[in-house]
């Protein structure tokens, strides 16, 4: 049976996640609690990803090395930088960059050292799964969060992106941050801080990843702006919806 990773980057999201399944154990390792149980009769193992990219990669490399995960699903928050891109839609990463990365002269910005590549790619099969589950929960949207939130927020219409997904250590949370960003990487979508080390991690070992972002602000002066409230009302169903969906099928 394939052991899937479902990776939160955040304690509301997680608990979506482990409300959907009925016999999780906890096991601490790393100073990490992984969730070791079954979903929809799937092996699963859930975590939170720790927050920033060498947080990340500890999660990423322990899921694969001592877990044994042979898949990996990332679902959390980001911050909107393409156009068109707003609060309540969803990104799916196709590719991943690390917009801090810079070994320049020695090595072309962006691109990570003795790699040759400044991009790497999600797996396409497990993210066109997702892109599947994606569809589903947006479509029955009003049902999972209410016509109060889906107002609150106006929510009426979310989209989902799909493409370049960035990722740094830094919360982009000012207008200026998040021009620069753009100007820099145009087709970039969405900016958060743990996606990029995942993928790193994964192409190392050769273990399909897939990241989905909601989108909780557009990287901007307002970033801050309401976010426990989104994160509680809107970004947990939304991850609760995603991996119950996906696992489902």
């Amino acid at each position: 049976m394939t052991r899937t990773a479902i990776v939160a980057a955040l304690h509301d999201e997680l608990a979506s996640v482990l409300a959907l399944m009925p016999d999780e154990q906890k096991e601490v390792v790393g100073g990490r609690e992984f969730w070791v149980g079954h979903l929809h009769g799937q092996d699963v193992v859930a975590v939170l990803s720790g927050i920033g990219k060498v947080s990340a990669a500890t999660t990423a490399t322990l899921l694969i090395d001592r877990f044994k995960v042979q898949r990996i699903v990332f679902t959390g928050v980001a911050g909107g930088l393409g156009p068109g891109v707003k609060v309540g839609d969803v990104v799916l990463a196709r590719s991943f960059l690390q917009h801090d990365m810079d070994a320049s002269p020695l090595f072309p910005r962006h691109e990570v050292p003795l790699y040759g590549r400044a991009r790497f790619e999600a797996d396409a099969a497990l993210a066109d799964a997702l892109e599947l589950a994606c569809e589903r929960m947006l479509h029955s949207l009003p049902q999972q969060l209410g016509t109060s939130t889906v107002d609150a927020f106006g929510l009426q219409a979310p989209r989902l992106h799909q493409g370049l997904l960035i990722s740094g250590d830094r919360f982009v949370a000012t207008t200026a941050e998040s021009v620069a960003l753009q100007r820099e990487l145009p087709d970039a979508l969405a900016v958060e801080m743990e996606g990029a080390a995942f993928a790193q991690v994964c192409h190392d070992f050769g273990v399909p990843l897939a990241v989905v972002r909601t989108i909780s602000d557009r990287a901007d002066d307002a970033a801050h702006v309401d976010f426990p409230r989104f994160l509680r009302e809107v970004a947990s169903r939304y991850s609760g919806a995603l991996i119950d969906t996906l696992l489902r099928t």
